[in-house]
């Protein structure tokens, strides 16, 4: 095809503009559905919160139900105890954090304790939030 002067190429970006715009409004309504979060009640204490390390630390999760849950998946304690063991085998975690809801039932929170220590993890932190 030979463009002659009459003729100029041009391209129409306008329907292009469009598209993105809808897709930029598709992905603002939806990414707040997205991040879920795990509802946990922490315990309040005079202490001062824990500070974030260097490192971050592995966060394990007891709901109020005493459901047991890393990185949002749900686990059985004796998944955790192999789990933890194979991860201080090959050095993945030098610290956990536990985030146990304040209703939660002690003995979901003092097994997970055990197991880990049983693992061989020496630093374990219960998380809580300051009173004010």
């Amino acid at each position: 095809m030979k463009i002659g002067k009459d003729l100029q190429g041009e391209i129409n970006i306008i329907p292009l503009v469009d598209i993105i715009l809808v897709i930029l409004i598709i992905f603002m309504i939806t990414a707040p559905l997205l991040t879920s979060g795990i509802e946990v009640d922490l315990p309040k204490t005079k202490d001062f919160p824990i500070t974030q390390k260097e490192k971050k630390p592995l966060k394990i999760t007891i709901t109020k139900k005493g459901k047991i849950k890393i990185y949002g998946e749900e686990i059985s304690l004796e998944d955790l105890s192999f789990w933890a063991e194979e991860a201080k085998k090959k050095n993945l975690i030098k610290e956990v954090q536990i985030e146990a809801d304040k209703d939660c039932p002690y003995g979901i929170v003092a097994e997970v304790l055990s197991e880990l220590k049983k693992a061989g993890f020496d630093e374990l932190d219960l998380l809580t939030q300051p009173e004010s």
